[in-house]
């Protein structure tokens, strides 16, 4: 049973909060704060243009001096390097994951943005996997 990314959106949904790159940095929060999540997708004409985050607002507002209300997301914002497709495995989620150092993932269907997957969403979905995996083994070893 290979899980893979579509079926991970399946399970938590494909809905995604998201900032234009002219807003600013003070609204981009209260959107985080007001739908309790830890990064936005950064939408210009509806394709994604970067991602948002704690982590951005941390170390490129916060320790560079910056004003929130006067910053705009478009300065700050981790442009779009990474995404993954529905098809493509947990295992290959993880990879990239930990070779990008992101912590989240816009999910793309030919170019259109359909979901977003957090390092938590792969490595829940990692574990119970494994642990379906074990259950069988176990099972055929008691040989039931």
């Amino acid at each position: 049973m290979i899980k893979t990314v579509a079926k991970i959106l399946q399970n938590k949904g494909h809905e995604v909060y998201s900032v234009a790159p002219e807003a600013t940095v003070y609204q981009a929060l209260e959107i985080m704060a007001e739908k309790e999540v830890g990064a936005l997708v950064v939408l210009e004409k509806g394709k994604v243009v970067g991602i948002f985050s704690e982590r951005d607002y941390a170390r490129s507002v916060e320790l560079q001096g910056l004003e929130s209300r006067t910053t705009l997301v478009r300065q700050v914002m981790t442009e779009m390097l990474h995404y993954i497709t529905p098809e493509k495995s947990v295992e290959d989620g993880m990879s990239l994951v930990t070779e990008s150092h992101c912590r989240h993932l816009p999910v793309l269907k030919d170019n259109e943005l359909i979901g977003l997957v957090s390092i938590g969403d792969l490595v829940k979905a990692s574990l119970a996997e494994k642990d379906f995996v074990i259950k069988q083994l176990k099972s055929y070893i008691k040989g039931k």
